[in-house]
């Protein structure tokens, strides 16, 4: 059985990668699994809520603190999550935001050898802007702050822009691109970052 393809929706915060692979999954006549990270970070804050829900902290901890214990095992075991359902053979959707070259070095490191669909999700700042302020549930300037990070590549297997085109337009271009029998060369043009140190 061969591994299950994985289609990596590079976009940032706002720019439509959820909405569009719901779309792929009502219309595709091919199976496949949406994989959020949000997903993960959410089922760990309600464990947490749920069986220690009288914790309250002793001191406040610095953001990189929390980062390093907390945000990059769950991101690694995101990462595992993708490379296992992919050996099972199933179709994996990759609905995440890599903001770092340690996070693209372990994406890339796991999951490199693996077939990998690179798709861009394209969206302008402005759009970004008032996408954030009209879902309230995001910081104002979180997508401006992952933009030129997020956009660094320029080669994709397909690129879509969810301001010309829905999501469910998004998802059918892309669904069309896998049903045409072309190979998925652009992630793996791609290498390995350098992360510095300070």
């Amino acid at each position: 059985m061969e591994r299950g393809l994985i289609i990596f929706l590079n976009g940032t915060s706002s720019s439509g990668k959820t909405s569009i692979a719901v779309e792929m999954k009502k219309q595709g006549d091919i199976p496949l699994h949406h994989l959020s990270v949000d997903q993960f970070f959410q089922n760990y804050d309600q464990f947490i809520d749920n069986t220690y829900p009288d914790m309250k902290p002793a001191r406040e901890l610095e953001a990189n603190v929390m980062t390093d214990i907390l945000f990059d095992p769950i991101v690694s075991l995101y990462y595992s999550t993708i490379k296992l359902f992919s050996e099972m053979g199933l179709n994996v959707i990759v609905d995440t935001v890599i903001t770092n070259d340690k996070w693209f070095n372990g994406f890339y490191d796991l999951l490199s050898d693996y077939p990998i669909m690179f798709v861009g999700v394209h969206c302008s700042k402005e759009e970004l802007t008032r996408r954030e302020q009209s879902r309230g549930d995001r910081a104002i300037g979180l997508a401006h702050s992952q933009f030129d990070y997020i956009y660094s590549y320029d080669e994709y297997d397909l690129e879509v822009n969810t301001e010309e085109l829905s999501s469910a337009a998004c998802a059918e271009k892309i669904l069309d691109y896998m049903k045409s029998g072309q190979e998925y060369s652009a992630f793996k043009k791609l290498s390995r970052k350098e992360v510095k140190t300070s």
